[in-house]
């Protein structure tokens, strides 16, 4: 499980994830930890800091670049701008022969080639589709990367498939079938085949 945010607080141990990864430690992606997790939990250590109050037993450092393997799935940590308060990771991972990028909040990727490179799959920040919500802070990007231009970046890296989650009130509250036109427009304007997720969704990257 990447991420647990407040709203599975309640349901984390019907789940019953082998190993939770965390990309950082707002509360919409940390927070559903703080009754504790019935497996093994990857951070980073500055996510560690702004969770250090939760009853979690097993504890593990993530280090960025330093790949690590959980359940068969290799993983890397690449850092993202997105929040200086809590600083984040998108992460490359690696199953048999699919390659996947998942980034659900960012800003920037700061080595996009090295982070997109052979990519199949990119996952990522669904909060807006055209509008940046993109500002800079002490010579800082922080904030959220619009699907548009996220898009232009797989382009240019030559990722062929990308999907959005975590989506902003601006895409949930509109009309689905509009919202999945455009993105898939957006998409093909880079050569990148693009959708937005939804609950329930399943994906075979390679058969």
């Amino acid at each position: 499980m990447i991420d647990c945010g407040i709203d599975w607080l309640k349901l984390l141990r019907r789940v019953a994830p082998t190993a939770i990864v965390l990309t950082h430690g707002h509360s919409d992606h940390a927070f559903g930890l703080a009754a504790g997790a019935p497996c093994p939990v990857y951070a980073t250590k500055e996510t560690w800091a702004l969770i250090d109050s939760n009853p979690l037993k097993d504890r593990r450092i993530v280090k960025p670049r330093a790949p690590f393997r959980v359940d068969g799935v290799r993983f890397g940590a690449f850092p993202v701008d997105h929040s200086l308060r809590a600083p984040s990771v998108g992460y490359r991972l690696t199953a048999d022969r699919a390659k996947v990028f998942y980034v659900p909040d960012l800003a920037d990727i700061f080595n996009q080639r090295a982070a997109l490179r052979g990519i199949d799959l990119y996952g990522g920040d669904g909060a807006t589709l055209l509008r940046s919500m993109v500002r800079h802070h002490d010579h800082t990007l922080i904030g959220h990367a619009p699907i548009a231009a996220q898009l232009k970046w797989c382009g240019a890296q030559g990722v062929r498939r990308a999907i959005f989650t975590h989506c902003g009130s601006g895409i949930v509250g509109s009309d689905g079938r509009r919202i999945a036109a455009r993105v898939r427009q957006l998409g093909a304007a880079q050569g990148v085949r693009a959708s937005v997720a939804h609950d329930g969704m399943t994906l075979t990257l390679l058969s």
